[in-house]
């Protein structure tokens, strides 16, 4: 995966990080503005404020900022909290509008936490929020959409990268979609299985027709 370097001077550790870490768990927030990846960075290493992250991520490329075996300050839990002392950050960018560019960073954002999840032998629990640590509603646009959801499309990244997720996981609905399946199953819309598999459109005229008579009946 792609990374574009752009660290923290040296000269600026005592800023921007001060500490030496092992990341022991990922922390994802929002920008809440409008700005590139790169431009995030740049002016996070430009001022003398101690506010710092690992990476930034927009809908076209991820960012760094600050070596992972540096400490940061973003999860707003103090010097010595477990956020800003364990946490690899990770911004994602243009949550202020929201909108297509917005999805295609979080789906970025996705691709990566999942290949470093497979590259550090991490599962989905070592995903946090910033919320988690000081109760800023923060990832605040990946919270309004459904954090779960948020989970689940890392957690179907990361069995694409193991090879797939097992049969029984293929069989089984994301937890965002299990109301909604379990009521198009009740309905006869759907036979019930493959809920993760792709839609011909001749599956989705024949469920739309099925809905269709369901209705008519009533």
């Amino acid at each position: 995966m792609k990374i574009v370097p752009n660290l923290v001077p040296v000269s600026k550790y005592s800023i921007k990080c001060p500490y030496s870490m092992t990341p022991e768990f990922i922390v994802v927030h929002n920008t809440a503005n409008d700005a590139s990846a790169r431009n995030e960075v740049a002016y996070m290493i430009s001022n003398s404020n101690k506010v710092s992250f690992h990476y930034a991520i927009d809908d076209k490329e991820i960012v760094q900022g600050i070596p992972e075996n540096r400490n940061a300050w973003h999860a707003g839990d103090g010097v010595n909290g477990q956020g800003n002392r364990k946490g690899l950050s990770i911004e994602i960018c243009f949550s202020k509008s929201g909108g297509k560019r917005f999805e295609e960073a979080e789906k970025l954002a996705a691709k990566f936490i999942a290949f470093k999840l497979k590259e550090k032998g991490w599962g989905i629990d070592k995903i946090k929020k910033h919320q988690d640590f000081n109760g800023k509603y923060c990832p605040h646009r990946t919270l309004d959409m459904g954090w779960q959801r948020f989970l689940d499309i890392v957690k179907s990244e990361l069995d694409k990268l193991k090879g797939g997720a097992t049969m029984a996981e293929k069989n089984v609905p994301s937890s965002w979609a299990k109301e909604a399946w379990e009521w198009a199953k009740k309905e006869g819309i759907t036979d019930g299985t493959n809920p993760k598999g792709a839609v011909t459109r001749e599956q989705l005229t024949t469920m739309l027709y099925r809905y269709h008579k369901q209705v008519a009946k009533k």
